[in-house]
């Protein structure tokens, strides 16, 4: 069993996410895991990222607040205990449009083998 208190998360910093503190909750830097890794996002108001899209599906659930998903075609509010997956290949933008920071946790594949 591999625990990580959330004190003790990682910060990580991914590229193209604005005004965001991201931890890792479990893989990579946070401990073993052998398919994908989860982390956690506190997105700020008027946090964002940009749209990209990544070759790695991706599984988001919102913890507190609300924020918008959005693929290029198609935008959707999602709200405290609403999930979304995006899919490999897929385009997606994160927002938090509210007044109050957004919570959310993401699931995704690990993209290399960590000895």
């Amino acid at each position: 069993m591999n625990v990580t208190r959330i004190e003790a998360a990682p910060q990580y910093h991914p590229p193209e996410h604005f005004d965001m503190r991201c931890l890792r909750l479990q893989g990579m830097e946070a401990g073993p895991s052998e398919t994908f890794w989860m982390g956690m996002s506190e997105i700020a108001p008027g946090g964002h990222t940009s749209l990209s899209a990544s070759p790695y599906e991706k599984l988001y659930l919102v913890v507190e607040g609300e924020i918008v998903v959005g693929t290029g075609d198609e935008e959707a509010v999602l709200h405290r205990l609403d999930s979304c997956r995006i899919a490999p290949g897929e385009a997606r933008k994160l927002e938090n449009r509210g007044q109050v920071p957004a919570l959310i946790v993401l699931c995704m594949p690990l993209t290399e083998k960590k000895a």
